[in-house]
């Protein structure tokens, strides 16, 4: 091991200016081994000074008093899980700030500063403890370390979480083949950044390995999947947590703790977390994780009104199947494309809007590059209302081809959202429609909305504010565009996995869409057309039964 020069911790500076930390930091005072994830070793360099300066030790500090705290909560007892918290300074951009991370193998509630290593932005170990002796381990930096970088590298961010609480272990067990958790309707959701109280909070579910390092590209695949997720479950081991600081991963934490005990408990009532009554699950003996069986279903074959057992999820179209095509044609997208200019002049410099303006940039860029009718260049560096006007346009000519895409279907749902605030819109839907979503759901059958017609924020404001009320109590989850192509078999395939059933007939599809019955029977799942006033016409001998009224389900 090759030691740190030694000194006396000198007086931090009243502020560190940029100038200062990148003249100190990097000054080549002495060499520190880069620990890469394949194995390779590399030197790097920093400075003593600045290693023991007052913000550095705090750092250390501070992870040394969280491990003792999440020890007395269960999260980091027999050595295992781990914390590291980005060295925070103003001056410094976050990708560039030092990171201070907890050691593997030793006794988390007794660490102390010193024990802490001491990484560059890139993973270099720029500071490792001295070894002590027996019964204590050589030092070790923690195994999470790939893991916690790729957190900061992909997600920015200031402070990752790795715990072994009960919670997290046992809720990948509920349902085995599961790829996610999901819960809503709960309190603590709010808790998780970027979620409200009638969100689904959606977290991946990884498959454990032999050693935590092997898990480095499943949880980069997991954290690209779901761009919203602030926490990665690996299934029978643990969980990862980060956020923008550690005082939001902190309280992340213990809000993800909490609701993995609440769908833990609800299990065991029979209840289910993931719909918003969290009405009775009805397991029947013998067969765990089969939800919405009563126990003479199981002996009968079916449910009690003469669905078939295998069916445990209605996925519905929306635009021609639970909504008039002519509300969706007529009054939504039209106030969206009257609105559009407004829109993005009045929130312009807020972060939402930034993002659907980088989201819009982006598919334009493809659209150029492909030759699709109707796009424009986008001013890169230019006065924002040329910006504005651009946007616009391309708006406008996507809104006009109907095209199916995710940077739309936001922006969209963005303006709707101030459409339904303002009493400006109401969501139509069919007659039949809100007793049929009643009766499923007291079945306990899982109602989720596909993703044609727009965001699931957009979903979320039409079943909120419609002509018979809020009808989302009824429904268990939402699909939008970010699944894929709604004719494509693979969209089908992910839904499938995503909802976690043992096999696509166990999904019932209803849609209006020849091409979308297609792709959906091509992935297993069953499939009903919806034959509603305004719809196209269906090809001759299509092979699949129709009707016109959800009650006939």
């Amino acid at each position: 091991m090759i030691e740190a020069r030694r000194c006396p911790h000198p007086a931090a500076p009243n502020s560190h200016t940029y100038a200062y930390i990148y003249t100190n930091i990097y000054r080549p005072i002495y060499r520190k081994k880069k620990i890469h994830t394949n194995g390779a070793v590399e030197m790097g360099t920093t400075s003593q000074a600045y290693l023991e300066s007052s913000r550095v030790r705090e750092t250390k500090a501070l992870i040394a008093e969280l491990c003792r705290h999440f020890y007395n909560l269960g999260w980091v007892s027999g050595t295992g899980g781990s914390i590291t918290i980005k060295v925070h300074d103003d001056s410094v951009p976050k990708p560039e700030q030092l990171v201070v991370m907890s050691p593997s193998g030793v006794q988390k509630e007794r660490m102390m500063e010193d024990d802490m290593y001491v990484l560059s932005p890139s993973g270099s170990v720029l500071y490792e403890p001295l070894a002590k002796p027996w019964p204590y381990k050589p030092p070790k930096c923690s195994d999470c370390g790939p893991l916690f970088m790729k957190a900061y590298e992909m997600r920015n961010a200031g402070a990752v979480i790795h715990s072994h609480g009960m919670e997290s272990c046992l809720v990948t067990m509920l349902n085995p083949s599961a790829k996610e958790f999901r819960i809503t309707h709960m309190e603590m959701i709010k808790g998780i950044q970027g979620h409200g109280y009638y969100d689904d909070l959606v977290v991946p579910i990884i498959e454990n390995t032999a050693h935590e390092r092997e898990l480095t590209d499943s949880l980069a695949e997991a954290i690209k999947a779901y761009p919203k997720t602030t926490a990665v479950l690996v299934r029978n081991h643990g969980i990862y947590i980060w956020g923008d600081s550690w005082i939001s991963a902190k309280t992340q934490a213990e809000c993800y703790h909490y609701l993995f005990d609440a769908a833990i408990k609800l299990h065991q009532l029979g209840l289910d977390w993931s719909t918003p009554s969290h009405g009775p699950i009805q397991i029947p003996n013998g067969v765990p994780g089969n939800h919405h069986y009563t126990k003479n279903s199981a002996k009968s074959g079916t449910l009690s009104n003469g669905i078939e057992p295998s069916r445990r999820c209605i996925v519905l179209d929306i635009e021609g199947t639970t909504t008039p095509i002519s509300f969706v044609s007529d009054v939504l997208f039209p106030y969206a494309r009257d609105s559009v200019g407004k829109h993005l002049e009045l929130t312009y410099d807020t972060a939402e809007t930034q993002d659907d303006v980088k989201l819009l940039r982006a598919q334009v860029q493809e659209d150029l590059e492909n030759g699709v009718v109707g796009a424009v260049p986008i001013p890169s560096n230019g006065e924002k209302q040329d910006i504005i006007a651009a946007l616009v346009a391309n708006v406008e000519a996507m809104i006009k081809a109907d095209r199916k895409i995710t940077s739309l279907k936001q922006l969209q749902g963005h303006i709707w959202r101030t459409g339904f605030q303002r009493k400006e819109l109401e969501g139509v839907v069919f007659d039949d429609v809100p007793a049929a979503l009643e009766r499923w759901h007291a079945l306990g059958v899982k109602v989720i909305l596909s993703f044609n017609f727009g965001s699931r924020l957009a979903q979320r404001l039409l079943f909120g504010n419609t002509n018979y009320g809020d009808l989302r109590k009824y429904l268990s989850g939402f699909f939008d565009t970010t699944v894929g192509n709604k004719k494509e078999m693979k969209s089908y395939i992910e839904i499938t996995e995503s909802l976690g059933v043992d096999n696509p007939s166990e999904i019932l599809f209803v849609t209006d869409i020849y091409q979308e019955a297609t792709a959906a029977k091509a992935a297993g799942l069953q499939v009903i057309i919806s034959i509603r006033p305004g719809n196209g016409p269906l090809p001759e001998n299509h092979g699949f039964r129709t009707t016109k009224s959800f009650l006939e389900i």
